[in-house]
């Protein structure tokens, strides 16, 4: 499996041997912790869970730094289960949780780096969206505005929205303004153009979801 935490720091150009100006987006992801591993006959799902984000232990609660220290992990802000990872059957149980996998697959306590990822590898990036707050329809569903002159008082309104004495309701999903951004997204066919291990980097082409400086979740779709 090839999955890592990070944390958006913002986007820059790299340029290729040929010359050409690439757009990347610049992640520092991990190193990042083995802290649990969930296993189907047990679980009811495979799945390798992370953490991220060294913080002060003030800042978190007695579980879970309790969770953290079963594997010997420092204090981290940050969890998240990657699923359907690759992990080895038949490994030993401690106090509900795994203690480690078999020898081909991961162990609680093992680290994560970028060194799992090479250049031209495929992955696709999951983040909270950009949040833009309560838009009109133009704005949040590309709808045309109305006519500007001859005292039209339908410049920037939604329209009709639904019929009066049939149905005489508003039927479900109809595109109205709304809270815009601040979703769960996830942006696949995303290539890895360079992979800096001594600070941690991943230079992604394109760009990904989410605001600056905040967390990412980095798969490869390959599913290895």
């Amino acid at each position: 499996m090839a999955a890592i935490i990070g944390k958006k720091l913002g986007m820059t150009q790299v340029f290729s041997v040929d010359g050409a100006s690439v757009p990347v987006t610049v992640i520092e992801a991990g190193p990042c912790r083995v802290t649990a591993i969930r296993r189907g006959e047990r679980d009811g799902y495979d799945a390798v869970q992370l953490a991220f984000d060294e913080v002060a232990e003030r800042k978190l609660t007695r579980a879970e730094l309790g969770h953290l220290k079963k594997a010997d992990a420092p204090p981290m802000r940050t969890l998240v289960e990657f699923r359907d990872a690759e992990v080895g059957a038949g490994a030993g149980e401690a106090d509900g949780e795994s203690a480690e996998g078999d020898a081909a697959g991961p162990k609680v306590g093992d680290e994560v780096t970028v060194k799992d990822f090479e250049p031209g590898d495929r992955v696709k990036v999951s983040g909270v969206s950009i949040g833009k707050g309560f838009q009109g329809t133009i704005k949040r569903h590309n709808f045309s505005r109305g006519p500007v002159t001859h005292g039209s008082h339908n410049i920037r309104a939604p329209g009709s929205i639904g019929a009066s004495a049939d149905p005489a309701r508003v039927f479900k999903g109809v595109r109205m303004p709304g809270q815009m951004g601040s979703k769960n997204v996830t942006q696949p066919g995303l290539e890895v153009v360079e992979v800096d291990a001594e600070r941690n980097l991943l230079l992604i082409k394109g760009s990904v979801p989410g605001s600056r400086n905040s967390t990412v979740q980095v798969r490869s779709e390959d599913g290895r």
